[in-house]
């Protein structure tokens, strides 16, 4: 049993980091997954007797109102998240209008067993993202116990992620079901992983993804590289690829990285061929050639049916799989078909036996959409955390909780 699950929060007022900053289009909310993933956490509190005090940012209000000064920090405001988590509890939620300041703190104090408040959005203050230990401290005013619950902001070293950790004992401060979920399925990817290890890396720039690569060489059995990205691979060879997506002043890394996987044993899987279009745009024209040998005026936009093909197979001989990135512009119905032959193995893989881990926001995205998300090990809500932890960096929430 974890160490959340056996705390008895009875009687006590329990300060909680989540993460509900969800898209909100003209008041509602309109993907709810984040809120739905904090809810064991919070029931867990209020079953034992405890009382909650939710806190979360949304959006980036400071630096889009220095943008465009038509938007004021009401455009950017938790009431709806409020509301919408009301309906999700079945219960009243109460709503700060500010984050910190005597109505927040008079809320807190006289909140009740059973009882629900959640602060206004932390981001209104340039303190929060500053990691300003005073800010931080007012936060944890609010509460006996600290729990963390956002793992998609575990990243960052902000105050209230990781300081507002310092003002809590050991025994008082400690991970949600959320973030223990999260924690142990990366764990179990990066350190007891089985073998065949295979990482699908996806996405459209090789820069965005060369820390994760490096790591995952010490690791992985096998790297299937898709997407954009794997266009600078093959430009680096001496490939045609037309207009196709690339970083020129990525060749030597990516010549580089093949070099380092070649050494280490670790076999690189590039796309064969292509789905090609003559323009970026769903109503393109296309059609089919190797990836290496893509005619000018043209760009490669997904994977082709060699590639899937290829693919498909290394991954339904794995043990292990970490899936970052899409091979294609899913978003596009044209261009979705390779992205959702790699949720099909996937998929397979899974149900014979593999753990799968699924993390980075266009992934999730594509295994939503194609409804494979019951359908493999873990779904991560992490992101860019999920990315900073397999590129084998530390992360602030984690540590300040485990200190």
């Amino acid at each position: 049993m974890s160490k959340f699950s056996n705390f008895n929060f009875a009687e006590k007022n329990t300060l909680i980091r989540v993460d509900f900053n969800v898209p909100i289009k003209e008041g509602k909310i309109t993907d709810d997954t984040r809120m739905r993933a904090a809810l064991p956490t919070i029931q867990k509190v209020l079953n034992d007797g405890g009382s909650v005090v939710l806190m979360s940012h949304w959006g980036r209000p400071l630096k889009d109102i220095e943008k465009k000064p038509h938007l004021t920090l009401a455009d950017f405001t938790l009431k709806p998240v409020a509301a919408h988590l009301a309906t999700l509890l079945g219960k009243e939620v109460f709503f700060a209008d500010d984050c910190i300041g005597d109505n927040a703190k008079n809320m807190a104090e006289n909140l009740q067993a059973g009882q629900v408040l959640l602060l206004e959005n932390l981001r209104y203050y340039k303190q929060e993202e500053k990691g300003d230990k005073e800010f931080a401290e007012k936060l944890a005013a609010y509460g006996n116990v600290f729990v963390n619950d956002a793992f998609g902001t575990a990243h960052r070293a902000h105050a209230s992620t990781a300081i507002v950790a310092d003002s809590f004992s050991i025994d008082n401060k400690m991970f949600g079901l959320l973030m223990e979920a999260e924690v142990k399925a990366a764990e179990q990817v990066m350190h007891n992983a089985q073998k065949p290890f295979t990482a699908i890396i996806g996405g459209a720039k090789v820069s965005d993804k060369i820390l994760i690569i490096e790591n995952l060489l010490e690791r992985a059995t096998d790297i299937i590289i898709g997407g954009g990205m794997a266009y600078t691979f093959f430009k680096a060879a001496g490939g045609k690829i037309g207009n196709s997506l690339c970083e020129d002043d990525r060749l030597e890394t990516a010549n580089e990285l093949l070099i380092k996987a070649a050494a280490k044993g670790v076999r690189i899987h590039l796309p064969s061929d292509s789905i090609i279009a003559d323009k970026f745009d769903a109503n393109a024209n296309t059609s089919t050639a190797p990836s290496n040998a893509i005619p000018d005026g043209w760009m490669g936009l997904d994977i082709a049916g060699n590639a899937s093909s290829e693919f498909s197979n290394v991954i339904k001989s794995s043990k292990t799989i970490l899936w970052n990135g899409p091979m294609g512009v899913f978003e596009m119905e044209k261009f979705q078909h390779g992205t959702k032959a790699i949720a099909d193995a996937v998929a397979e893989a899974t149900a014979h036996g593999a753990f799968s881990l699924v993390g980075g926001g266009d992934s999730v995205a594509a295994v939503n959409k194609f409804g494979y998300t019951e359908k493999v090990s873990y779904v991560s809500t992490g992101g860019g955390a999920m990315l900073e932890f397999f590129e084998g960096k530390e992360l602030p929430g984690i540590k300040a909780v485990m200190a």
